[in-house]
């Protein structure tokens, strides 16, 4: 049955190919989302750091050259089926931390403009239930091109949990850390209502954070 389908299913994919014309996300090759290469680059490589308040992160990929462009794609292009992609990434970062999965939320004005929320739909890709315990409480600034002390500031007391979370373990989940400004800000609301936060989690974090591709 499968032989019988197969050349409509080629013939399928051809015709939304010119209709929608697709090209990698990491390399620009024509008529596929993400080429062999670019995925074989999306292999994890976990890496811990310990931001000032005692958080653990774990991430799993340089926010760098095809990790980077791939989930730029993800999130600012709507390509959403590159997620599973991650997925490995993710769930490698994850390991065997134990804990419910709570991802940082996504802002109105982000959810208005893709119409998704990014961390939610990295963590469900990668087999995992996220729950959301966090909202956003205050409005703040974009964070891109802030110093470290200012992208602080700018989170503070920006997210409460939605109830009280008396011995929970969680785990906070985002797609990059810069700073950790956002992670800390996250802990610390869900700290607040009475949980244990284990660790932060995040597919991908800056270069300076992988030896081998800072610089």
């Amino acid at each position: 049955m499968d032989e019988v389908w197969m050349p409509v299913r080629a013939a399928c994919a051809q015709a939304l190919a010119l209709a929608f014309p697709v090209e990698c996300a990491g390399c620009g090759q024509p008529d596929i989302a993400l080429c062999d290469t670019c995925r074989g680059m999306l292999h994890p490589q976990v890496v811990k750091q310990v931001l000032a308040d005692g958080l653990t992160v774990r991430s799993a990929l340089p926010f760098a050259g095809v990790p980077a462009r791939v989930l730029r794609a993800l999130k600012e292009e709507g390509r959403t089926s590159l997620a599973r992609a991650f997925a490995p990434a993710l769930a490698a970062a994850l390991g065997e931390v134990p804990g419910v999965v709570v991802p940082v939320p996504t802002s109105r004005a982000a959810m208005r403009r893709r119409g998704y929320r990014v961390a939610e739909l990295l963590a469900r890709r990668a087999g995992v239930r996220p729950v959301r315990a966090l909202r956003i409480v205050r409005a703040t600034a974009d964070q891109r091109g802030l110093s470290r002390t200012a992208r602080a500031d700018n989170v503070t007391g920006s997210l409460q949990a939605t109830r009280r979370l008396d011995g929970l373990e969680v785990i906070v989940v985002d797609d990059v850390v810069t700073t950790g400004a956002t992670l800390v800000e996250a802990a610390r609301a869900l700290r607040t209502a009475g949980a244990h936060v284990r660790a932060a989690v995040t597919v991908a974090a800056t270069p300076r954070h992988f030896p081998d591709t800072a610089g």
